[in-house]
């Protein structure tokens, strides 16, 4: 059996928006370097001396870097480097996640478009040199909607086998109406929405400005997990796959118990195979205790991923490795986790 990591990252960097359009370029987001002064630290403790500028805004660039990776992987500067680093840690297949698109950034739809547009093509470029061991999610350029199918037909087209979404986007709920079009689409090219731990709301990013991530980033996607299925929206989509990423999968029994408790009261019941009846896979950690998970997920749902590049608490290099011979799940359980339910997910063949 294969190892898949569900959940790899780039970290972007300046080559990352060098593929705008020339009509563009005046949009380009730049690197600032403090030179002198302390460091500002962040919430974690880690030094930020490197800051992105986008659309006048300005934001960490090296805060959730891994050290256990060099900056020639991290930033695809060279592809070698991260294949034969995947080798190392028996990785046959990374799926490519972004960094800096997982905060909120802009709220311009010019400046988003051009953005998604030129990380897009870079990550194709990525995937042209090593299509067989790279894939990768599109950025959807969701402040217009009718920008977005151009770039999930050029991402399919290119490698990509999923399209990246934050548990609240352009300050509005993922269950409601304004999102229907990108779920037709994703139906029409057979490309799942993985919603991934980030948020693209400033007025939550601002609340939770002195927050550790969690309730800025990871509680959107449980939230988007509830919503999704309160409101029967993977069942007007059931071609539709849906994942939901870098949040472990610990909550999956809480998240049943309740919903079950509001189904009831609507007479209804839930099912023992929710998650699995409706395309639903979550990425477990291997800090997770599964054998509880796995009574209310099903083996058919959970898949694993490294956060490669990253160092937050999701971050766990060596996790396949340690999935397969922690002895926690059954070798079978392991290998659907690891290999089978990463394919059916990601449409990998």
């Amino acid at each position: 059996m294969g190892s898949i990591d569900s959940d790899a990252h780039v970290i972007e960097c300046e080559r990352t928006f060098e593929y705008m359009d020339s009509g563009s370029e005046h949009l380009k987001p730049m690197v600032v370097v403090q030179k002198s002064g302390e460091a500002e630290l962040d919430l974690e403790g880690r030094a930020q001396k490197e800051y992105w500028v986008i659309d006048g805004k300005l934001q960490p660039k090296e805060g959730n870097i891994g050290s256990n990776t060099s900056k020639e992987s991290r930033e695809m500067i060279d592809v070698q480097a991260r294949l034969d680093h995947m080798d190392k840690l028996a990785i046959d297949i990374q799926v490519l996640y972004p960094t800096v698109f997982l905060r909120a950034w802009t709220q311009n739809p010019e400046i988003e478009h051009a953005l998604c547009r030129s990380y897009n093509r870079w990550l194709a470029d990525i995937w042209s040199d090593a299509p067989d061991r790279l894939r990768w999610v599109v950025m959807p350029p969701l402040l217009q909607m009718d920008k977005v199918q151009e770039e999930l037909e050029f991402a399919k087209n290119n490698g990509a086998c999923g399209i990246f979404i934050r548990g609240l986007e352009c300050e509005r709920r993922v269950a409601t109406p304004y999102f229907y079009p990108l779920f037709d689409m994703a139906a029409d090219l057979d490309l799942p929405i993985c919603f991934h731990s980030g948020n693209n709301s400033f007025n939550v990013r601002d609340i939770y400005a002195k927050e550790c991530g969690f309730g800025r980033s990871k509680l959107p996607v449980v939230s988007a997990f509830h919503n999704l299925l309160m409101d029967d929206i993977p069942a007007k989509w059931p071609t539709v796959r849906w994942a939901f990423i870098e949040v472990s999968a610990q909550w999956i029994p809480y998240a049943l118990n309740d919903m079950g408790i509001r189904f009831q009261r609507r007479g209804r019941e839930l099912s023992a195979a929710i998650m699995a009846e409706n395309n639903i896979f979550v990425a477990c950690q291997v800090t997770d205790d599964l054998e509880y998970v796995l009574k209310y997920s099903g083996s058919n749902t959970l898949v694993v991923g490294t956060d490669y590049g990253h160092s937050d608490t999701s971050t766990e290099i060596e996790a396949l490795r340690k999935l397969r011979s922690d002895g926690k799940v059954a070798p079978q359980s392991a290998d659907k986790i690891l290999d089978d339910n990463a394919k059916r997910l990601y449409g990998l063949n």
